[in-house]
């Protein structure tokens, strides 16, 4: 008891010293920004005023206006640069790609002003600064508006067409398409371009959240294009009859490609970087909780799942893991073993995620931040003034990481987690994130300086880029630390390219069915944003789900890159076996179901190494010129293989979906669709309706069999391909590529390889969907057919003949 009451005494000192801190720091933030303040915005808004001239030049050409210069330059035939001048350019932190191949482009004159064209693209630049891009058959693809300036802002706006849908911007509690209402009735949102902790809980509705990329795609009747503005800076985004874009400092600097939706994330991911391959681990399941405050917590959790027949690849540790908050620290009285517990977690195949904040705790007892403040690592005003903020220790400083010093001085801390076992990192409040009684709940954008490798700026630049520098950071201590293997990090704010260095999750999304249905969308806005590594908290971070929430939020959860459950540290345990039966052997099967797909999983992702595709995909990725598609936020692509239809709302036991056009097989049942523009499916309490594309081979793996599901479409063809390696490292791999073509009355499967990597399957088993054959054999050996099957060793080439 008496134990009992010092720990109650001593979380109500510690929230009342936090309550003082945020208290003390909104009146010196706001403080220190009315000493930083800005001057007063001019009423005047200046345009670019008449084309003086302008000159061809390699790549591109010099447009030479009144009052501004319009630079355009050609990366390759289909995706362009435009920036307006004067403005501060921008620091390449997004750009992953400096050196491209030639492009030929081509500058005459035309009759209101000129015109530039590639062998893909065409560009009107009209004498008053108006811009149209468009096919070189003289589809308009887009058209803007002369840019303006009003003071340090940039205005740049373009018309959109009635039928015009919108999608991007990163992390958005919104509609897939940006330009439609959550509500009928309302008006059409606008967006603000600034990470933000949501405080808590989100649903939606609440902008901004916690990763805001200034990327958008535009999908229109005429085609699609994409837009990515490289500017950092905060920004209000509109799409009513025009997409309008506000920038509150630095320059006009953006990129504009055209294509299917496919391409635009080709060309925007070799732009900013295409996501390296993860660990074959991190598509498994991963446990987490605010509250596995203890090494007995983990181990016990770790064994009920093994004890419950749970699969599991990770578990993830919260703040109350760290001595007294403490970034890089672990609490020695609580996890008194933790490299044992490592050790032996990894030999049962299981990883240990630990989180990490970038506040360090302002202590003369901090080795850490002594090393900092004497180096001039952290952040302060223009007087040299550590700026210091109430986090989860106390009052903390910030490191700079737009400094490559402090960066590189970030990465060796990672070395001692490291060194006990730790597998990943999970970094959280990096927007950054400061506890205020009101107020932005940041650092202070005017008056916090930062180095910008050295050319100086001020955190209203650096804000929205902060989370993505230190995932940076982590991502070069693991490669350097743990070169043997590929780095794993989540990041909860970044900017465009952060898939090059660091998962993320939706955030604290509110545990309800609104919740449920905003990750939808999310998910799907992130993809197209070139952010393809997410998830949610499954169940919501902060309530108790019913057993049918939760159950349905698992389903959908199991057909997305990151399968994690997670919650707040007030509410009750969430694991699979809380709300007994049957739901502990519902999510069991899905999580088995999620474990068979893993070749598919890590197929995708390894495509994406090399495309820059999402796997999650909006339905209209299949067909761009379905015009019923655009809008569909609730069901989704896994691949182009998988159509998944979650279950949304209490009670339901059926829904409809919008069917792609072509044929589909039902999951579940094998029963065949197509040729209808809507379909209802059975959604009964055990099910989520899924489907497969018919022309699909999808690989599925079990007891060390590669299972290949034949879907064959109606000409009997199908195709697929697989790939494998170690699941971790950057050894041999290799691709195995399979195709079932038919010709009359016989099927013929052919099987080729690349790579030198070990074929990694005991055997080879055949499932065919949809058809059923009456003979089988290889290399003149028949082969028996049992269950619709046939079981072979590695072969080059099986053969099926069908009556």
């Amino acid at each position: 008891m008496k134990l009992l009451k010092q720990i109650a005494l001593t979380f109500r000192l510690i929230k009342f010293e936090r309550f003082l801190g945020s208290l003390f720091y909104s009146f010196q933030r706001d403080w220190l920004e009315r000493q930083y303040s800005p001057p007063p915005t001019p009423t005047l808004v200046q345009s670019p005023g008449g084309l003086i001239q302008a000159e061809a030049r390699e790549r591109g050409a010099d447009c030479q206006f009144e009052r501004a210069e319009l630079e355009i330059t050609f990366l390759t035939p289909e995706l362009v640069r435009l920036e307006w001048k004067p403005g501060k350019p921008p620091l390449p932190y997004g750009i992953a790609k400096q050196d491209w191949p030639e492009v030929e482009s081509h500058l005459e004159q035309a009759a209101e002003g000129w015109r530039l064209t590639s062998s893909h693209l065409k560009i009107e630049i009209l004498n008053d600064g108006h811009l149209k891009f468009a096919t070189p058959e003289g589809q308009t693809l887009r058209e803007e508006l002369p840019p303006q300036q009003l003071g340090e802002m940039r205005i740049h706006q373009a018309r959109l067409r009635p039928e015009e849908c919108i999608y991007g911007l990163g992390e958005r509690a919104a509609s897939l398409d940006l330009r439609r209402p959550k509500t009928e009735g309302q008006n059409i949102p606008a967006y603000r371009m600034w990470n933000y902790d949501a405080g808590g809980v989100y649903t939606s509705g609440t902008d901004p959240l916690y990763l805001c990329i200034p990327v958008y795609l535009g999908l229109h009747r005429q085609g699609s294009y994409l837009v990515f503005y490289e500017n950092p800076h905060p920004a209000n985004f509109s799409f009513e009859a025009t997409a309008t874009a506000s920038f509150e400092g630095g320059s006009l600097c953006y990129y504009f490609t055209s294509g299917t939706p496919a391409q635009l994330l080709e060309r925007y991911t070799e732009l900013t970087g295409k996501p390296p391959l993860p660990p074959r681990w991190a598509f498994g399941y991963h446990q987490s909780r605010w509250g596995y405050g203890t090494q007995a917590a983990v181990q016990e959790t770790v064994e009920s799942f093994i004890q419950r027949d749970l699969p599991i690849s990770a578990v993830h540790l919260d703040i109350d893991c760290q001595d007294n908050f403490r970034a890089f620290t672990v609490d020695p009285d609580r996890f008194p073993n933790i490299k044992t517990l490592t050790a032996n977690l990894a030999a049962r195949s299981i990883q240990l995620i630990t989180i990490l904040n970038p506040g360090i705790k302002a202590s003369r007892k901090s080795k850490l931040f002594q090393e900092g403040r004497m180096q001039k690592f952290f952040c302060s005003d223009r007087q040299g003034n550590l700026i210091l903020g109430p986090v989860w220790p106390g009052m903390s400083a910030f490191p700079d990481f737009s400094n490559p010093d402090v960066r590189h001085w970030w990465t060796r801390q990672y070395e001692y987690l490291l060194d006990l076992g730790i597998r990943g990192f999970w970094h959280d409040m990096n927007e950054p994130g400061i506890f205020t009684l009101w107020g932005d709940p940041s650092l202070p954008p005017q008056a916090t300086q930062h180095s910008m490798e050295g050319r100086g700026g001020n955190h209203q630049e650096v804000h929205n880029l902060y989370g993505m520098l230190q995932a940076i950071a982590a991502y070069d201590a693991l490669r350097e630390y743990s070169p043997q293997i590929r780095p794993f990090v989540i990041s909860r704010a970044g900017w465009a390219g952060l898939q090059r260095y660091a998962w993320t999750w939706t955030g604290d999304v509110q545990t309800s069915w609104e919740g449920l249905r905003q990750t939808v969308p999310t998910v799907l806005g992130m993809g197209l944003s070139g952010i393809p590594y997410t998830g949610p908290d499954i169940g919501g971070f902060k309530g108790n789900p019913s057993p049918e929430l939760y159950l349905r939020w698992f389903q959908m959860a199991a057909f997305l890159p990151f399968c994690r459950t997670h919650s707040a540290n007030n509410v009750k345990h969430r694991t699979p076996w809380m709300y007994g039966e049957p739901y502990l052997s519902l999510i069991r099967e899905l999580l088995r179901l999620r474990y068979r797909l893993l070749p598919f999983f890590y197929t995708l992702a390894w495509e994406m190494t090399q495309t820059g595709h999402p796997m999650v995909r909006p339905l209209f990725w299949l067909d761009p010129t379905d015009v019923r598609l655009w809008s569909v936020d609730d069901a989704f692509l896994v691949g182009d293989a998988l159509l998944v239809c979650p279950i949304l709302a209490e009670g339901v036991r059926s829904r409809q979906v919008i069917l792609p056009k072509g044929e589909w097989y039902q999951f579940w049942d094998d029963i065949p669709v197509g040729d209808s523009e809507t379909l209802t499916l059975d959604a009964p309490l055990e099910t989520i309706p899924l489907l497969v594309k018919a022309g699909t081979i999808l690989a599925m793996e079990e007891n060390q069999q590669l299972i290949l599901h034949l879907y064959p479409s109606s000409e009997g063809s199908c195709m697929g391909q697989v790939y494998s390696d170690a699941g971790d490292g950057y050894g041999e791999w290799r691709v195995d590529r399979f195709q079932l073509h038919c010709t009359g009355a016989e099927m013929t499967l052919t099987w080729q390889s690349e790579g030198n990597f070990e074929f990694p399957y005991h055997r080879l088993k055949i499932q065919f969907h949809g058809i059923q054959p009456q003979q089988a054999w290889i290399e003149g050996q028949d082969l028996p057919i049992l269950e619709n099957s046939i079981e072979c060793d590695s072969c080059k080439v099986l053969f099926s003949k069908t009556m």
